[in-house]
């Protein structure tokens, strides 16, 4: 049935967006979507041949085949843009915040490209804001200390309001915007308040 393939592929992606990293590239999903919209493409044309040549009662037949031929292929387009898009603004995300769990064997050829490209222009715009984070919380905070969990060693911290050691499963109260990088370098976890 068509667009059942697409629909498949928009299952897997809202499956997976809520994931703390990328999920495998669909390649066979996608190349069974083109190819299907290919065929569905070659079915309007034969349609619209057919139009052209039948001027009678059959010819509403055909503009409701040839109307939802080209419904489904906008459809089976409209879901390889938003499986792209939810995959690109995931990559985003993760390149935006620094995280180190962006598994590069998970992305395509085309993604890993954007991946290098866009680090560089992001590296290349905090350059200009040495001494401002922009990668921190966009949420203002609701605590200016914040509960913190350590998950894996790092050696000593120093902040302004003094030093601690990140020994794995200690707990610490600390500034939030002291410890925000070590939150995202999953060196520690911040605990419910």
């Amino acid at each position: 049935m068509y667009g059942d393939t697409a629909n498949k592929l928009i299952l897997d992606a809202k499956r997976t967006s809520n994931l703390s990293n990328i999920s495998l590239y669909q390649a066979d999903l996608i190349k069974e979507i083109v190819k299907e919209i290919n065929d569905l493409n070659k079915d309007v044309e034969f349609l619209q041949e057919q139009e052209e040549l039948n001027q009678d009662e059959d010819n509403k037949v055909n503009q409701c085949q040839l109307f939802v031929t080209h419904l489904s292929m906008r459809r089976n387009k409209r879901c390889l843009i938003a499986y792209e898009k939810l995959r690109s603004d995931k990559i985003a995300e993760f390149i935006w915040s620094n995280q180190d769990n962006l598994n590069q064997d998970n992305l395509s050829y085309h993604e890993q490209e954007f991946v290098k490209d866009y680090n560089q222009s992001i590296t290349a715009y905090k350059s200009h804001f040495s001494d401002l984070d922009l990668s921190g919380d966009l949420e203002p905070p609701t605590n200016i200390f914040i509960d913190v969990r350590v998950l894996k060693e790092g050696g000593e911290v120093t902040t302004e309001y003094g030093s601690f050691n990140l020994i794995k499963n200690s707990q610490f109260f600390v500034r939030k915007s002291d410890v925000e990088r070590l939150i995202q370098q999953g060196y520690l976890e911040q605990l419910s308040s």
